[in-house]
């Protein structure tokens, strides 16, 4: 079983303690600030009101972002795949070429 500790954020000049594993921290906190970011953006706008208002136009600008990306035939695990799999090939290609040496 992970080790999941609480971590401290704000969102919008709160405070909020999620329960994260270790390894998810740093994944978390680029969550929130770019959450938080996106709420604030809206809240500046100033056409907005109310937190819940916010935290709801924020949630379906965000879906918006993620199905359309969905939908323009990126698929993001896909593509890390790939990466992975085109570093390998550097990787051994590489090794190669220092035997050669």
């Amino acid at each position: 079983m992970s080790d999941v500790k609480g971590v401290e954020v704000n969102i919008m000049g709160r405070e909020f303690t999620i329960a994260c594993p270790p390894d998810e921290r740093e994944s978390l906190l680029n969550a929130v600030g770019y959450l938080d970011k996106k709420m604030c953006d809206i809240r500046d706008a100033g056409k907005v009101v109310g937190v819940e208002r916010i935290a709801m136009m924020a949630a379906l600008n965000l879906a918006h972002e993620l199905l359309s990306t969905r939908s323009g035939g990126v698929d993001v695990g896909g593509m890390k795949g790939k990466i992975a799999r085109m570093q390998s090939l550097v990787d051994t290609a590489i090794a190669e070429q220092n035997k050669l040496f």
